[in-house]
């Protein structure tokens, strides 16, 4: 075999996974907010690299709450899955807060998926993803986590191959207004 043909570099098998809730409260925090399709480019301009999958979690306040944005979302390519908010009651604040954990539902992916990968991105800060990536890391899963500076959960960070601040990114995945 001659050395042109010695090289056929299989590509690299990338999974994206956003932690849109979270991803939002970063993004407020910035002051700037990103473009999915950007996003989506970033981390595909490299020709060795192959998206496998994109998903994106986020909760919802009614079954019509962001559909437009989830619309377009999927003409994207990103797989969206959602969960409907809990209004939860602070006892200590007295005042009424509303969550959707989409935790499980990402982790639930990212091992029923982990056949398909080799790199994961990991968009969310919240340290509750910590063991995953250990098991995942455990598997020769490449993890890199993004998120900002004081929202990133010192076990994620520590957890991760690669961190990067959604600042360091922000010229290539900035929503631009056109």
């Amino acid at each position: 075999m001659d050395a042109t043909n010695s090289c056929l570099c299989q590509k690299e098998r990338l999974s994206i996974f956003v932690d849109g809730n979270n991803m939002f409260y970063a993004q407020q925090k910035n002051g700037w907010f990103f473009d999915p399709r950007r996003v989506l480019n970033y981390f595909t301009n490299d020709p060795h690299v192959s998206l496998i999958n994109a998903f994106w979690y986020t909760g919802l306040k009614d079954s019509q709450d962001q559909r437009g944005f989830r619309d377009a979302l999927i003409s994207l390519g990103y797989t969206v899955r959602t969960k409907i908010l809990k209004e939860y009651y602070d006892d200590t604040s007295g005042r009424y807060s509303q969550k959707a954990n989409l935790d499980i539902e990402i982790v639930v992916d990212m091992f029923n998926t982990v056949d398909q990968y080799d790199r994961v991105i990991l968009f969310s800060g919240d340290g509750d993803f910590e063991r995953a990536i250990e098991l995942l890391r455990s598997k020769n899963t490449h993890i890199t986590v993004v998120s900002t500076e004081g929202m990133i959960a010192r076990e994620l960070r520590n957890a991760t191959d690669r961190y990067i601040d959604l600042n360091d990114i922000k010229d290539s995945i900035e929503k631009q207004d056109y």
